[in-house]
């Protein structure tokens, strides 16, 4: 039986929006006010008295999207896994595994992207499509380099999110893999 790649989804920028211009949310996107436990002692140590909600805008509509999509879907983010606590459910998607990071954003020796060597680890192998806000040719470059399957790095710009055409995108590469 074979094994369904690999949709390794980072949370902010992809699916949220946030370089979007601040009071304009994008067509399609609801705010959602959320207090994960990182932005909450973040904002303890910054303010004093009660911590503010990170705003965050997702689209409902990339739940359903991302289902029918022919991956194993797994969070690739720094959310690690808050992502199943506050992301998912806003966008209907059932719990998913993640990615836990060997270093939240440490400098690489080779300039590459902080997640990129945790990335190869943890996908083992398996063909995957890394969807990302902050991909560089370099990280494509290694990947293609130390990981035995084919890979796919999707650069999303942080200001609109994903859009029809990184779905088909999606789709085109699943069915080529």
């Amino acid at each position: 039986m074979t094994q369904q790649p690999l949709l390794l989804l980072d949370v902010d920028g992809p699916l949220n929006p946030y370089a979007a211009p601040r009071l304009r949310r994008p067509a399609g996107y609801d705010s959602h006010d959320l207090m994960p436990s990182w932005w909450a002692r973040r904002q303890t140590r910054q303010a004093e008295g009660e911590a503010k909600p990170l705003r965050v805008w997702l689209n409902p509509g990339h739940g359903p999207e991302l289902l029918s999509l022919p991956y194993q879907l797994v969070w690739a983010t720094t959310w690690m896994d808050e992502a199943n606590v506050h992301i998912g459910p806003n966008l209907g998607l059932p719990e998913l595994p993640y990615i836990p990071w060997t270093e939240l954003f440490a400098e690489d020796p080779e300039g590459l992207h902080w997640k990129t060597r945790d990335v190869v680890a943890w996908a083992a192998g398996r063909p995957f499509v890394w969807v990302d806000d902050e991909l560089g040719p370099q990280d494509a470059a290694w990947i293609s380099a130390h990981h035995p399957a084919p890979a796919l790095t999707l650069h999303v710009n942080p200001r609109i999110g994903l859009l029809a055409e990184d779905f088909a995108t999606l789709r085109d590469w699943a069915a080529a893999a």
